[in-house]
């Protein structure tokens, strides 16, 4: 038998179903390549209602899974605008302002009346 395989909830129903139905642990183990062991625990959850909980777990699961590659997408868009805007920022036109001082501020035009 394959180890460490992942059966989906409606493969395990199945398995369940139609062990309930009157087939044996020995046949369908052999005709699924599951051990026997997993098939109890199987019938076990299905008469629990616990494989139905997975089945609502799983579609949460890929919902959740959508949600996250829909932000992924959109983080991936943002971070192409940012690039392009810090691009075209590097490359803008500055405006050309007259030399400035941190202590006087900008340089002051001469008054028409010569005082200093």
């Amino acid at each position: 038998m394959t180890k460490h395989r992942s059966h989906s909830a409606a493969f395990k129903r199945q398995v369940a179903e139609e062990f309930l139905a009157g087939e044996t642990l020995h046949g369908l183990s052999q005709r699924h390549d599951i051990s026997r062991q997993l098939i109890r625990i199987w019938v076990g959850k299905f008469e629990a209602g616990a494989l139905d909980d997975d089945v609502q777990a799983a579609d949460l699961m890929q919902e959740y899974e959508a949600k996250i590659a829909a932000l992924e997408r959109m983080v991936g868009r943002q971070a192409l605008e940012i690039e392009l805007l810090k691009g075209a920022l590097k490359h803008a036109p500055r405006p050309k302002i007259g030399p400035t001082s941190v202590v006087i501020g900008p340089v002051a035009s001469p008054s028409a009346g010569g005082a200093i």
